[in-house]
């Protein structure tokens, strides 16, 4: 199992590499989004604009980036991976890739944020973890929506349709939890509970992903 995971995985990758325009292209939307941001701020925004900004264009980000990855694979594609692989071991895959691959423009985003916007954040290290996480968790749920939408002939719209009201709440809760790293102060133990809360909601969307997923893969 962990062998055709891994080989799944080496797929995506190598796909990627191939299709160099797609991933450089992402990354010029990045770029040109954050310079706009810069050019609409001549002073510096406060602590709590940059933050606000910072998770908007993480999920837009996302909506580009990890959104495409079961809409690009083809019906004779999919039949062949039915053959060889089975469904667990494919959205596992699917998963672990899109994570990697948005934990990687999450970085990238935070990079240029900090050079064209500077660094209000007080505890960077702190900020930096927690923007690891929001990716892994943006990432798993728009995975999923893509599983859904990809056998609803390819609609991508449907991804931003079903994916925008279940993601928004784990939104908001990344926002606010991200607040520990500009020294705001919570009271005891809210810190733990909001990052338990989004674990709790990545470990419920894999699960989800595990189960419903072999139903569409048979449809």
């Amino acid at each position: 199992m962990v062998k055709r995971i891994y080989a799944l995985l080496q797929k995506d990758v190598l796909l990627e590499f191939r299709q160099k325009h797609t991933f450089y292209g992402i990354i010029l939307y990045i770029a040109s989004t954050v310079f706009v941001i810069y050019l609409s701020f001549p002073d510096k925004p406060d602590g709590a604009t940059w933050n606000s900004l910072f998770w908007i264009i993480q999920l837009f980000i996302c909506v580009n980036a990890v959104a495409k990855s079961f809409l690009q694979e083809g019906k004779g594609r999919m039949l062949y991976f039915y053959s060889i692989a089975s469904p667990v071991e494919f959205i596992i895959s699917k998963i672990i890739y899109n994570v990697l691959l948005m934990v990687l423009m999450s970085s990238i985003s935070l990079a240029l944020f900090f050079f064209f916007l500077t660094n209000p954040v007080n505890n960077t290290l702190q900020f930096t973890g927690i923007v690891i996480l929001g990716g892994i968790s943006i990432s798993l749920v728009f995975t999923l929506m893509s599983a859904i939408a990809a056998k609803a002939q390819q609609n991508a719209a449907l991804i931003a349709i079903m994916g925008f009201p279940i993601i928004l709440p784990q939104l908001l809760m990344l926002m606010k939890l991200s607040k520990v790293a500009f020294a705001e102060v919570f009271r005891e133990g809210a810190v733990m509970q909001l990052s338990a809360l989004i674990i709790g909601l990545d470990v419920l969307v894999i699960a989800m992903a595990v189960v419903l997923f072999p139903y569409l893969w048979k449809d």
